[in-house]
């Protein structure tokens, strides 16, 4: 097989897009990817001070690197979750890759919060990959605002942002389809989120890893078996393979006129600070980082005695 542009030996095929490109053909080509979905959406100039959140993985590392190849002002960031093995072997990748690269980087560790993960699980009742989550946005957000950046990037890519549309569609959960985008405008505290991947599917991203000798830490969270975000992105990578290009499709049409038609139903909550962290919330009185905090407090008390 050819590659499309130069004609040389391909390395990589492209089903989706109906081509094959070599070596430095398709790193032109992931960039202008990432270049389109910047300016199609308006995520990013290049005066803004953009945060990273790198977990060690394939996306996360190619995005910041990318960014960087293109000029953007990044610095990494690092939250060590405290899973025993996973978390050290994430944080060495990171670490390594951006001593490598020469790309700033900050680590916030968990514990240091009293909220590792492994803590957090035996504490509460409910699945953790929720309430993960929840911390990781939370310190996430937090840095970027404490720290003065002006925008958060995610390496969230088109599978990514498929399999969460499919799930809130199943749903109909129409104040999310209302929200969900590659951009989150900032407001009421939470600075603004994009997600410069969209446009490029989890094979791209490896294959651009691959061609760019980036070490990446790929094992799985020892939590996370079952997931249904998982489930939900195998059968949306089945159909793909039958209907090449039906992923991107899917995707750019809920951009220009599903989200649209749900615009309304995205209900902006009244935000105010929490009585104990001063973090914007909806709830009452503490958000849910802090409730969480407090459970597994108790959690420690009853242990201790």
């Amino acid at each position: 097989m050819k590659c499309r542009i130069c004609k040389r030996e391909a390395r990589v095929a492209l089903k989706s897009h109906n081509t094959a490109f070599c070596e430095t053909c398709f790193l032109d080509f992931f960039g202008r990817q990432v270049s389109r979905g910047i300016e199609s959406q308006g995520l990013l100039t290049h005066d803004d001070r953009v945060l990273v959140a790198l977990s060690g993985g394939k996306d996360s590392l190619g995005l910041i690197l990318e960014l960087a190849r293109q000029g953007y002002q990044v610095t990494g960031l690092h939250l060590d979750l405290g899973i025993p093995k996973s978390s050290q072997l994430a944080r060495e990748a990171v670490e390594a890759f951006c001593a490598q690269e020469h790309l700033p980087l900050l680590v916030r560790e968990l514990a240091r919060e009293g909220l590792a993960i492994p803590r957090v699980k035996a504490a509460l009742r409910r699945p953790i990959c929720s309430a993960c989550g929840i911390i990781k946005r939370y310190y996430l957000n937090k840095v970027a605002i404490d720290e003065g950046f002006t925008v958060l990037a995610t390496g969230h890519n088109l599978d990514d942002e498929v399999a969460r549309l499919f799930s809130n569609t199943l749903r109909w959960d129409t104040c999310y389809l209302g929200k969900q985008s590659p951009l989150l405008a900032q407001e009421g505290g939470f600075v603004r989120k994009v997600k410069p991947l969209w446009r490029l599917t989890e094979y791209e991203t490896a294959a651009y890893a691959f061609l760019r000798n980036i070490n990446i830490h790929y094992a799985p969270c020892p939590y996370s078996a079952g997931a249904s975000f998982s489930v939900l992105k195998g059968l949306m990578q089945r159909l793909e393979r039958h209907m090449p290009g039906r992923k991107i499709d899917f995707y750019q049409g809920f951009l220009k006129r599903g989200r649209p038609a749900f615009a309304n139903d995205a209900r902006q909550e009244l935000l105010h600070p929490c009585s104990q962290c001063g973090y914007p919330t909806s709830a009452e009185s503490l958000c849910q980082v802090c409730r969480i905090r407090e459970q597994v407090a108790e959690y420690g008390e009853k242990a201790a005695l």
